[in-house]
């Protein structure tokens, strides 16, 4: 029953009553729903950020540079690393640094924790573009923020990845101090230039240490940190003016912040800091990452693995001994250029190669296998070329081997082989008649060692089994004929002064490494190189041998040798290829060795190495000239230590060469000879060297090598071998 003291309604406004009783409920109801679901929304996240766990760490900011020394432990040769970068602590951080990356980068950082209260609104826009099909926009990542998601996190643009980056930064924020999380932070972030953490950004930038910077180039890398690729003032005007817009703004920030004064501001705020010539190349860049190739592959082999080598901290000592590697380059790149009369773009077409190695260990201690890695990883010290007649001193311990002594003789002369069509002949038809195996070698006689390995009861393979006996790698490329002593097989510069040095060992052949030892990131030695060696070569073959090449450089075409005031044995070889008449020198050698040291040079010319390098190149000339500019320093200092005399007395006349009166008519293809001018010869100077008598340059397609008055005439055979659509000829002065 109604009210009767109430006046009844009007309709109209019955109407409107009943319209404001719904948008009541639709309200409460909806206020209801929404503290409903923000509470649920609490415990979600609360949930959420009590189960979730900090992952691992990504691998490559767990990383450490492993350096690479010379063989003192102390020089640096280079690094190897996952990313360019060396954890410094929070107290080796310069303030300045620290200041201004949290005035350019999160202001609030020493109060937030770890998730600033605006950044969270405009992440929240973020967040919603992402999950509406966008981008994430915003961001409003703080310093913590930034280091969860490069330390554990991927660069994903997610909804699922923000949300995770914004729980363990709040996780984080709780369970580290701030000056942890500064440091980690600086010692893990991308400046640019390939360098992570500030202590590489300021080598990449500076060429300094984090701890030298001042406070102009501290704020500058923090203003760089905002977009490293940006803002690099190496890239151009418009980045170094947009990287003083930010530097300025972080002064700015420096100076709200009470870190720095408005006059100290004021004194750096108009102008960037001066910048040093950016380095142009990598840490492989220029001779030395020919080394640390070598390095890398070496540690692969003993068992590293590429993340132990490049991410661990290693210290690796090479076996590279700092001045000898210095020498090597110079020698090289100079002696080049004087083979090439100063041109330098001739000179870059020609390819020395040098490797030395210590007998006593087998440690390599310097090599050139070219002027810059980074522009050509080919390695001349390290691929095999065609060896001329430096390959004869294996047919040599071959023969000694057999039963033979340097005093036995053998065909001088030229003469045709039984089975062959074409005959073997010495440098311009040369005629020795019958000479002793140690003439034979001292004069490099072709025709004297083709009948040797003829005599020899399975030649070739006695010749083969000697080589790798001495230490040469075996190839299926090899010359299997009784020519193989003359030089058509090829094999790498490192490898033959790694099979020569065995003859210098007495016959001991040690295995030829670039690392010495290497030590775990807490000092600890954790592998070391096998020098012990094993007897390969008998011991009296060993000594004969030596003996023999002695001789070469005594009274034969590698005479100059003994200018470097040791005693020295050793051999010159050179390729040539005769095809249509037409004569090509493709590769000089001179490979030599003291009692302490053994180092083999070798010249070829052109991308492949097939180029002819043309007329007047020849063993004894340009690479013996090289070998002596690098073995005066290498030796410098050490031991006056000769060799053991030979097993047997050898005849020590030396034969002299007859013109033929009955040489076989030449072919259609005449074999290209050896002469022995009698002109004065001019001099090279090498610089901090004395000067060398060097080989005068003919201007006939003649090979030539210069004596000085009163030395016994020096020549050596050229030979022809088999080698489909043309003649193959191997010499060796």
């Amino acid at each position: 029953m109604a009210d009767p003291k109430r006046p009844a309604a009007a309709p109209h406004s019955q109407g409107k009553n009943k319209k404001k009783r719904i948008w009541l409920r639709v309200l409460a109801w909806t206020m209801s729903i929404l503290l409903v679901l923000g509470l649920a929304g609490v415990g979600v996240i609360a949930y959420a950020y009590s189960t979730i766990e900090v992952p691992d760490p990504n691998s490559d900011f767990q990383t450490n540079t492993s350096f690479v020394y010379y063989a003192d432990g102390k020089s640096k040769i280079g690094s190897f690393q996952v990313q360019n970068r060396q954890s410094i602590t929070y107290e080796e951080m310069p303030q300045y640094v620290k200041d201004a990356v949290v005035a350019a980068e999160n202001r609030t950082f020493w109060e937030d924790p770890g998730i600033s209260v605006t950044g969270l609104f405009r992440a929240a826009l973020g967040l919603v573009g992402i999950s509406t099909g966008g981008t994430e926009s915003g961001g409003g990542s703080t310093i913590t923020q930034q280091y969860i998601k490069i330390m554990y996190l991927t660069q994903e643009k997610s909804f699922t990845r923000k949300a995770k980056e914004i729980l363990l930064a709040a996780k984080i924020g709780q369970e580290l101090t701030k000056e942890e999380i500064l440091e980690r932070y600086l010692n893990t972030v991308y400046f640019g230039r390939g360098a992570y953490g500030i202590q590489a950004a300021a080598q990449a930038y500076f060429n300094k240490s984090a701890a030298k910077l001042t406070l102009a180039e501290s704020v500058a890398l923090a203003a760089i940190l905002n977009s490293p690729g940006n803002l690099d003032p190496a890239n151009g005007d418009a980045e170094a003016a947009d990287l003083l817009e930010r530097y300025q703004y972080t002064l700015n920030g420096m100076v709200e912040l009470g870190m720095i004064t408005e006059a100290q501001k004021a004194e750096i705020y108009r102008t960037l800091p001066e910048f040093p010539e950016p380095k142009t190349n990598s840490q492989m860049g220029g001779t030395k990452g020919f080394l640390l190739s070598l390095v890398q592959k070496e540690l692969l082999r003993a068992g590293f693995s590429e993340e132990e080598i490049s991410g661990r901290g290693l210290k690796i000592v090479t076996t590279f001994d700092k001045a000898a590697q210095a020498a090597a380059v110079d020698a090289a790149k100079e002696t080049a250029l004087q083979a090439a009369g100063g041109d330098k773009k001739a000179a870059a077409k020609l390819h020395p190669a040098l490797a030395s190695i210590d007998n006593a260990t087998g440690g390599v201690v310097a090599l050139y296998g070219g002027p810059d890695y980074v522009k050509s990883q080919w390695n001349w010290a390290t691929n095999p070329r065609p060896t001329g007649s430096t390959f004869k001193p294996y047919a040599l311990a071959a023969a000694l081997r057999n039963e033979w002594t340097l005093n036995d003789k053998l065909n001088g002369n030229t003469f045709t082989p039984d089975g062959d069509s074409r005959p073997v002949r010495n440098a311009g038809g040369a005629n020795y008649g019958r000479i002793t195996l140690q003439q034979a070698t001292t004069k490099s006689v072709n025709t004297a060692y083709t009948d040797l390995v003829s005599q020899i009861e399975n030649g070739p393979q006695e010749v083969v089994t000697a080589a790798t006996d001495a230490g040469l790698p075996e190839s299926t490329d090899w010359d299997p004929s009784n020519r193989i002593p003359l030089g058509r097989t090829e094999v790498s510069p490192l490898n033959q002064a790694s099979a020569y040095s065995t003859f210098a060992n007495q016959g001991v052949h040690r295995t030829p490494h670039v690392v010495a030892e290497v030590f775990d990131v807490q000092g600890r030695s954790i592998y070391a190189a096998d020098t012990n060696g094993s007897q390969t070569i008998e011991t009296d073959v060993a000594i004969d041998v030596t003996y023999a090449l002695t001789k070469v450089t005594q009274d034969g075409t590698g005479y100059r040798a003994s200018q470097l005031g040791y005693e020295v044995a050793g051999k010159t070889g050179t390729y040539y290829v005769a095809d249509g008449g037409r004569s090509e020198t493709r590769a000089v050698w001179f490979v030599g060795f003291t009692r302490q040291l053994t180092t083999a040079v070798m010249y070829v010319k052109g991308d492949q190495g097939t180029t002819d390098l043309g007329s007047g190149w020849f063993g004894s000339g340009w690479p013996l000239t090289t070998w002596l500019a690098y073995m005066r320093t290498a030796m410098d200092g050490k031991e006056h230590e000769g060799f053991d005399p030979p097993t047997v007395r050898v005849s020590t006349q030396t034969p002299t060469a007859k013109p033929s009166k009955t040489a076989e008519p030449a072919t259609e293809n005449p074999l290209p000879t050896e002469t022995v001018p009698t002109e004065p010869v001019p001099t090279v100077t090498v610089p901090g060297e004395p000067t060398v008598p060097q080989p005068t340059q003919p201007t006939q397609p003649t090979e030539t090598a210069s004596v000085p008055s009163g030395q016994p005439t020096v020549t050596e055979g050229a030979q022809a071998a088999v080698d489909p659509g043309a003649q193959t000829v191997a010499a060796g002065p």
